[in-house]
């Protein structure tokens, strides 16, 4: 039997199969749908510092080439995550690790979000979505900014010393770049990739399907967007690497792990079918045992790039 187990900025995982944030809510609402027990860990929906209502509905649309959303990042806020969720966390989730996805509006709230979490129990680290809009900025994301991208994750890192890992979005122009700027901040590792911004058109009401309008894109159609996001991030950097976009199946995952990514973050295809992630660790085992891999994490970073 192969093993599985990965190691993420200090965090052994039984497995390289996490739920993405945004899709695993905060464990408890998979927990009569899924096996969670069987993953190497997933990520909370967004904590914030104050309660957020979210974007109007509807928030979620499908179309031919994946998903579409605008949830707002919707969360009840800082407090009750502590006070109501992550006790449940602690109680209920053994063997998974579990990083919280942090968001904010301006870059001070990051470091307060986890200075108030950083005790409470259920968790191993954090996840910085520095995707959001800054909107002392204008509404430019955090990780286009390396001032604002050091102040966030500078702010964070004086709150903690559970793993910090930094959730970049691929419309980066120099994602390698970024990436070490949020090294060199004191990020722990890396996630890519985020959703893509886009627009589905209801051609009957010439309006979007969503109610906020825009959203960001996922699904099937980002595999190779993250992939190759994984690999320049790898080209750039030593920490590891969380892979994620367009995942659903063993063999999606297995390229992130030879493009170098450490772990492999499950999202949209969850959501169409919360018993896929389990499977897909089944099936990694499989074909790790049919190719005479006795260890996942020996495939971890293998790509051949062509000369």
């Amino acid at each position: 039997m192969s093993d599985l187990r990965v190691t993420l900025a200090g965090l052994e995982l039984q497995n390289p199969v996490l739920l993405a944030s945004g899709t695993a809510a905060y464990g408890r609402e998979l927990a009569d749908v899924m096996d969670l027990e069987s993953l190497g860990g997933f990520v909370t929906k967004a904590v914030s510092l104050e309660p957020r209502v979210g974007a109007t509905a509807p928030r979620v649309a499908d179309f031919p080439g994946g998903m579409i959303n605008a949830v707002g990042l919707a969360n009840p806020g800082v407090d009750a995550v502590r006070a109501e969720d992550l006790p449940w966390i602690a109680s209920h989730v053994r063997r998974p690790r579990v990083l919280v996805n942090v968001v904010g509006k301006e870059a001070h709230e990051f470091g307060e979000v986890v200075a108030r979490l950083d005790a409470a129990p259920g968790f191993q680290g954090y996840e910085l979505n520095v995707s959001c809009p800054n909107v002392k900025q204008g509404g430019m994301e955090f990780g286009a900014d390396p001032a604002a991208l050091a102040q966030v994750i500078g702010g964070a890192r004086a709150a903690t010393t559970k793993p910090i890992i930094v959730k970049l979005s691929p419309t980066l122009a120099r994602i390698g770049e970024v990436a070490q700027q949020a090294v060199d901040a004191g990020a722990d590792g890396i996630t890519v990739i985020n959703t893509i911004p886009g627009v589905v058109v209801d051609i009957e009401r010439r309006r979007p399907v969503l109610g906020f309008g825009s959203g960001g894109v996922s699904g099937p159609g980002l595999l190779a967007v993250g992939v190759l996001a994984t690999w320049r991030v790898r080209q750039a950097v030593r920490v590891p690497i969380i892979g994620a976009g367009g995942v659903q199946s063993a063999e999606d995952l297995l390229q992130f792990l030879i493009a170098g990514a450490s772990a492999v973050a499950i999202g949209t295809a969850g959501l169409a079918d919360p018993k896929l992630p389990p499977r897909i660790v089944r099936d990694l085992a499989r074909w790790c045992d049919q190719h005479g891999v006795a260890r996942v994490a020996d495939l971890i970073g293998t790509l051949e790039w062509p000369a």
